[in-house]
């Protein structure tokens, strides 16, 4: 294996950090305290987002790329606040090795032509939230910006998005076990009801989290007259917040192949997952390279 692909990391540059604090209205930073509109205060701990503390983690880690990405549960895609969006993709693209970023854009008025120039500037792909995925209408809606991504071979990555907290009090994990898993099943069977493959038949697409393990509920799908079809070659999965049994689970329906490393550190980090020494080294760098790249390495060294 030549280096660990982590395609989900979080990492915020001092100028993003800067931006947060010189807002008044979730979300917003109080020092180190993350108001959002969806969840309760969160107290953010600052060697997380530290760079030097971050680049020495990752080179112990033997990391060779990895994909940070906008926190979406902020809700900043859809601000309408540029200059926020702005300290983002400026700082991210100020990270040293390393760290590679994931486009965001403003879903109010979303900018196409930015959206362009944003990946060809080198960021890797185009991160959009699940919250606003879970229809198949939704995925429609966005076509312009599917079709900037297909056309500039560079991947979606779908992250959970806004939560919508029940009334009444609920503990501090609800809104990641239940709320975020929800909106990556809506997202991932929405996509399918969609026909998305045949409408973007080259777009390569990873769903964080396993998907919130929608794949496992395949038989469920048949048993109500749905389909999956044929494994999709340009579909992953990535793996994080989950262990053996869950990535076992939709390596099972979906094939070791189109699953994918990522760790969502600072939140979590990397999980044994299990698979032996050859699929770990899959898992690790071959599918994060065909994801971002739509190269199979194994196949261009032969």
């Amino acid at each position: 294996m030549t280096g660990v692909i982590d395609v989900h990391q979080h990492l915020w540059p001092a100028g993003f950090v800067d931006r947060l604090r010189a807002r008044t209205e979730p979300p917003y930073l109080d020092g180190w305290t993350l108001h959002t509109a969806g969840e309760p205060a969160y107290e953010v701990d600052p060697a997380a987002h530290e760079l030097g503390k971050r680049v020495a983690l990752e080179q112990d880690a033997q990391t060779a790329l990895a994909g940070v990405s906008l926190s979406s549960p902020l809700g900043i895609e859809q601000l309408g606040d540029t200059a926020l969006l702005d300290a983002w993709h400026e700082g991210a693209l100020s990270l040293p090795e390393p760290f590679k970023a994931w486009a965001a854009i403003d879903l109010v008025e979303p900018d196409v032509d930015g959206l362009e120039s944003l990946l060809g500037r080198g960021f890797i792909g185009l991160q959009l939230p699940a919250h606003v995925l879970g229809t198949p209408a939704a995925w429609a809606d966005l076509g312009d910006l599917l079709t900037v991504a297909e056309r500039s071979s560079k991947p979606i990555l779908v992250h959970p998005g806004t939560a919508t907290l029940p009334a009444g009090d609920v503990p501090g994990w609800w809104a990641p076990v239940a709320d975020y898993t929800l909106q990556l099943q809506a997202a991932w069977w929405a996509w399918h009801a969609f026909g998305g493959r045949t409408a973007f038949p080259k777009l390569r697409l990873c769903f964080v989290a396993a998907a919130g393990l929608a794949p496992v509920h395949h038989e469920r799908l048949a048993a109500r007259g749905g389909r999956l079809g044929t494994i999709d070659p340009n579909l992953f999965v990535e793996t994080s917040s989950y262990g053996p049994q869950g990535i076992d689970a939709v390596a099972r329906v979906l094939g070791i192949d189109q699953v994918v490393h990522g760790t969502d550190r600072p939140y979590a980090g990397t999980v044994d997952l299990r698979q032996g020494a050859a699929a770990t080294a899959v898992i690790r760098y071959n599918n994060p390279h065909r994801l971002l790249y739509g190269i199979d390495p194994a196949a261009a060294e032969r």
